[in-house]
């Protein structure tokens, strides 16, 4: 499967959900007025393209309509991919050109940095760099774990410590290793933070100044990763580590999983932080470098640009020499990876010590146990008034229990 092909079904959802309707509303107008671009500024800010972008893509378009003399509503779709690859343009490219150099991966917990950078270190290898992971992220028991595997699968070299170390002289020795071996690309782990946690920015600050000391001359990159299906929230985090972090570029995680792809536009328009990767699937290829042409053509569902692919990856010739630990991994990985965090998890689980409850907890355990009780014989004392003092009422059905219950109260039991 193609790149653009790959890109394409990642962004389904976004598609179906924002442009599918944009064109199903453009179908809907026979003319081009003001009522049409009201509509569409509508469902873009819907999409979560944000006010300020939608208003803006707008205006852009409503001047080129007027300057192109176009009167067919259909022909907006066409004008409005170009805004968009016009805006998400510039400032895309990884800067790593030194050797080594220094990509620093941030962002709060959940949004996939570990599984981000081990598709990163692979693709990396896949280009021929060797690459050195610091395991930076001493914090969460399992991270320096989850890095190892990645490191493994990859064919990268990791520098790791004990849970609980210094992260910043986790990237010491990561920079003295990299050195010392050669290395094109250290890509450190951080611990997930927010930009309010004053001392693990305040240990951010810590390891660039051990980066900036050691390795002054050397490209570095500071990205955040972001979960796409958080919407708008995801450009109020990267408004935050913008100012607290200096971030230089975006990856933005999970876009195959939600409807809220348009955030790449508010993101890139709004705040001007480029996009410099994008996952758009959960294939240990599926993390891509953001190409705005086709981001934009995946988006309208161009068909042409997808042919066009298809043709040259038919004529290019396959190389052959390339070796094994080069070539792309293949989706068993993915099964190993899973696999193995069950086990993890599974023996956690088993090693687990139970709490034990304090003194509150077991007496308000009793007393809903009493509770219970009175409940209990409170119904079996309803039941049996009306079975044995032959009530008109419709007679439920009753248990021995009750019966023999009936008896003792009966017999002042």
């Amino acid at each position: 499967m193609g790149i653009f092909t790959r890109i394409k079904e990642g962004l389904k959802k976004t598609r179906d959900a924002i442009f599918g309707r944009i064109d199903m509303m453009l179908k809907s107008f026979t003319k081009i007025d003001e009522e049409l671009f009201e509509e569409l500024e509508e469902l873009l800010v819907m999409g979560d393209v944000g006010v300020v972008t939608a208003e803006k893509i707008c205006d852009e378009l409503r001047k080129r309509v007027k300057q192109q003399g176009i009167t067919d509503p259909q022909a907006i779709n066409g004008l409005l991919a170009e805004v968009i690859t016009e805006m998400l343009k510039g400032g895309q490219e990884l800067h790593a050109d030194t050797k080594p150099s220094v990509i620093l991966v941030i962002g709060v917990n959940g949004v996939g940095k570990t599984t981000t950078i081990g598709k990163m270190a692979a693709r990396f290898v896949r280009e021929g760099k060797k690459v050195t992971l610091a395991a930076a992220d001493t914090f969460r028991a399992a991270a320096i774990d989850q890095l190892q595997i990645w490191a493994d699968r990859a064919g990268a070299d990791i520098i790791k410590q004990n849970e609980g170390s210094d992260p910043a002289a986790v990237v010491f020795d990561a920079i003295s290793s990299a050195k010392a071996r050669g290395s094109d690309i250290i890509i450190a782990d951080t611990a997930g933070r927010l930009h309010n946690k004053k001392n693990l920015m305040a240990e951010l600050e810590k390891i660039n100044r051990i980066i900036n000391r050691e390795l002054p001359d050397a490209d570095k990159e500071v990205l955040l990763v972001l979960d796409a299906t958080t919407g708008q929230n995801a450009v109020n985090q990267t408004k935050e580590f913008k100012t607290a972090a200096g971030i230089t570029g975006i990856v933005l995680t999970k876009l195959d999983g939600t409807a809220k792809g348009g955030v790449v536009l508010a993101i890139r328009e709004e705040l001007d932080v480029p996009v410099k990767f994008i996952g758009v699937g959960e294939q240990i290829d599926d993390l891509q470098p953001f190409d705005p042409e086709q981001f934009a053509r995946a988006l309208f569902g161009a068909d042409d640009f997808e042919e066009e692919e298809e043709q040259t990856a038919a004529e290019t010739p396959v190389d052959e020499t390339v070796p094994e630990e080069y070539k792309p991994a293949t989706a068993d990985i993915w099964a190993q990876i899973d696999a193995e965090a069950a086990a993890e998890a599974e023996a956690q689980a088993e090693q687990a010590v139970p709490e034990q409850p304090d003194e509150e907890e077991i007496a308000r355990q009793k007393e809903a146990e009493r509770l219970e009780k009175e409940k209990r014989a409170e119904e079996r004392h309803s039941r049996a008034k009306k079975k044995y003092n032959w009530s008109t009422a419709p007679v439920p059905e009753t248990t021995a229990e009750d019966d023999d219950w009936f008896n003792q109260w009966k017999n002042g039991g």
